[in-house]
């Protein structure tokens, strides 16, 4: 079960059970203030006969010794001083996290002989805490025996002489924690739960936030003439919706920065239906829609500086009598016609329309549009990094960058005219796939073709947003990937 952390950030701390959780960085000495908990030194001459060399990650977990106010003891390794990064910080808040099992009152004693511990590092550390403490359990009747006797609600007091600036910093490391666990529960969430209408809703509830909302109906986007992304949902009951969120917190005269997602809610692959095998996964197929809304909640939330667009195209993909067909040739909002060779190469599609509105509104900064697109990028990147094209150098660096200091990392993967063969339609502009070979390239060719000159750039999250592998902040199947990059990217380059 998901447990809440309550965090608080304090000069000192008074001792009265619980959990005591100290630092050492390798080659140094315990957290200063520990001795409160540790009187007698226990641990240090436990780490000592255990050869505990505070390695990164590491922990060593004692029960209290008599005379201390405390009942565990844990001791966290951070490895180097000079080598820890913001990374490690809120990696070391996910362990620390995941030492607290039953307790419900945590000490951590943060400022470590050998380093200045600031206000960031400190709020870094607090937000993996958050990070790692989501669980999804809504649909579990009967908990597990460890379920049962975690606490809902663990206080945490983090000790630091930097208590006062570490609060503040903290106040924008929970927006953060909102949108990656807003984005993290709209992927786990199933299928026949979470629609287009319904994730539409969710979009909607930001409007508490101060984001601007609307959502177009099906009846609208036909009379915009959106014939690709209408094509993918009409094979479904359920009726496709655009979500259009706007963040006003820049100056008025500044354009906007825009962030646009595939929200495939499922994905059958339509008529040309996909293997049984694995296809509930398609549950996911709406990450990139997810990380968009999850990275406008937390700008509302942190009330940034920014003018900020997050579209979000939402639709169901189903093998109906009424489904597109291949063979079928579909219009675009720009004009551009795509004849359909495979109706499972829908995100396209989606996106096509998706990202021609928005440049065509709102005449945006730039635009980066999030999709679980394809499984060629699987095949290319595993489920480590994401793929990368964009069409502006500039816009591609400062992504790979910040995508180093959140952990969510970035390969950029080529675009190029040769590639515009692969999709020529004897019949159409294009064909919505390539085959086999580069399929991952000729997908972002497509999309290429619907961002004029706008600086834009394509993010593949198809092995990164579900499924990804269990980490130190996140032990969810729905991982919330893109929000906290996003969030980075903005902070660091767009606020005024």
């Amino acid at each position: 079960m998901s447990v809440k952390f309550d965090i608080s950030f304090a000069k000192s701390a008074k001792i009265d059970g619980g959990l005591a959780i100290q630092f050492k960085l390798a080659g140094e000495g315990p957290a200063a203030g520990a001795a409160d908990a540790d009187p007698a030194g226990i641990v240090t001459r436990a780490a000592e006969i255990a050869k505990f060399s505070g390695k990164p990650m590491s922990t060593l977990d004692l029960i209290a010794p008599q005379g201390s106010p405390a009942d565990r003891l844990v001791v966290l390794g951070l490895g180097k001083a000079e080598t820890l990064t913001a990374y490690d910080w809120l990696k070391a808040g996910g362990v620390a996290a995941s030492t607290v099992k039953s307790m419900t009152k945590v000490a951590i004693f943060a400022d470590v002989p050998g380093i200045a511990v600031g206000a960031a590092e400190l709020a870094g550390f607090a937000l993996g805490m958050l990070l790692r403490a989501y669980s999804f359990d809504t649909y579990k009747t009967k908990k597990g025996e460890d379920d049962d006797k975690a606490p809902k609600t663990v206080k945490v007091t983090i000790v630091t002489a930097a208590h006062a600036a570490a609060k503040k910093a903290f106040a924008e490391s929970e927006a953060i924690a909102g949108g990656v666990l807003l984005a993290r529960e709209l992927v786990n969430l199933p299928p026949n739960v979470l629609g287009p209408v319904e994730f539409a809703d969710r979009a909607k509830e930001l409007e508490k936030l101060g984001v601007e909302v609307e959502i177009l109906t099906e009846k609208e986007m036909k009379k915009l003439g959106m014939g690709a992304l209408l094509g993918v949902a009409q094979g479904s009951v359920r009726p496709p919706r655009l979500a259009v969120m706007q963040w006003k917190g820049g100056k008025p005269k500044d354009a906007p920065v825009a962030f646009i997602g595939k929200g495939v809610v499922f994905d059958t692959g339509g008529i040309s239906i996909k293997p049984g095998a694995g296809m509930e996964d398609m549950k996911g197929d709406m990450g990139g829609a997810a990380a968009v809304i999850g990275l406008m909640h937390t700008l509302g939330a942190r009330k940034a500086k920014v003018n900020a667009i997050g579209i979000l195209g939402l639709v169901e993909n189903m093998p109906d009598g009424n489904a597109q067909r291949p063979g079928d040739i579909v219009t675009t909002m720009s004009g551009q016609t795509i004849e359909i060779i495979n109706t499972d190469a829908e995100g396209r599609l989606v996106l096509a329309d998706a990202l021609h509105y928005c440049n065509d509104r709102f005449k945006p900064r730039f635009m980066i549009n999030l999709a679980t697109l394809t499984g060629a990028i699987l095949v290319a990147l595993g489920n480590l990094q994401a793929g990368l094209f964009s069409n502006d150098d500039t816009l591609a660096g400062q992504l790979t960058g910040v995508g180093d200091v959140t952990g969510e990392r970035l390969w950029r993967m080529p675009l190029g005219k040769e590639y515009d063969k692969l999709i020529d339609s004897k019949f159409a502009d294009m064909k919505n796939t390539g085959g086999r070979y580069a399929g991952s390239i000729t997908a972002a060719q497509l999309l290429k073709r619907f961002v004029g000159e706008t600086p834009w750039a394509h993010l593949d999250i198809a092995g990164t947003a579900m499924n990804s592998p269990s980490s130190e902040i996140n032990q969810s199947w729905g991982s919330g990937y893109g929000v906290r990059l996003l969030d980075e990217l903005v902070r660091a380059h767009y606020e005024s």
